[in-house]
């Protein structure tokens, strides 16, 4: 089984208020000084992804990110959480401060597209833009049953039995594979590596693309 986690770089959500300043020439919030981290909730999808993992050893995880500049060693929290690749979209075109949900969308779609995929997971929303549409936007353009708050998930065969937050309690829904799932706190913390993994995390395949080895002008 082929799982393939959605992972953004962002600027770390606790840097200081004062770390921010406008760009006055196109109107922007730029951050100064503040060092690039993994998005929380995407940390709780790959934790979903490392569960299932943990029940069917035999899945495969790949970390998929776009950006125009993405710095491994951000990346190398998630490789030695467990995913076992990473395959990187780096583009001048992919500015974050120009990309909107839908444009990013397109370009996570078509690198699905060209990487393969059974089961996608992403986090319930990006910490910095905090928009939640992206996962739903993938789902839409690549024809997948999308399952949002999601807090556990078992499969069988190619059924997905999950688990999804509601006002009300727990609802449990079926579907099957392939499919997308938008994970939140609720799917667990990221598990913390070990030294022995972070050094280990080194030796594993990154692989970047352009927009061009995508198929995208």
């Amino acid at each position: 089984m082929r799982i393939v986690v959605c992972i953004k770089q962002v600027p770390d959500p606790e840097g200081p208020r004062d770390a921010y300043c406008i760009n006055a020439t196109d109107m922007t919030v730029e951050p100064r000084g503040i060092p690039p981290v993994l998005s929380l909730f995407d940390e709780n999808a790959l934790e979903a992804a490392l569960r299932i993992r943990d029940q069917h050893p035999d899945a495969g995880i790949t970390a998929l990110s776009i950006g125009r500049r993405i710095a491994n060693t951000v990346m190398l929290k998630a490789m030695a959480a467990g995913a076992d690749a990473l395959i990187k979209v780096e583009d001048e075109a992919l500015d974050p401060t120009t990309l909107d949900s839908r444009i990013t969308a397109e370009v996570l779609a078509a690198a699905l597209r060209k990487l393969g995929f059974d089961l996608i997971v992403v986090g319930r929303q990006a910490a910095d833009w905090n928009d939640g549409q992206v996962g739903i936007g993938v789902a839409h353009l690549l024809d997948l049953p999308v399952v949002t708050l999601v807090r556990g998930v078992r499969i069988n065969g190619h059924e997905l039995t999950i688990e999804r937050m509601r006002p009300q309690g727990v609802e449990v829904v079926r579907t099957s594979l392939p499919a997308l799932i938008m994970v939140g706190n609720e799917g667990g913390e990221l598990r913390y590596p070990s030294m022995i993994q972070r050094r280990e995390a080194k030796n594993k395949p990154v692989t970047a693309w352009s927009l061009a080895d995508i198929g995208i002008a």
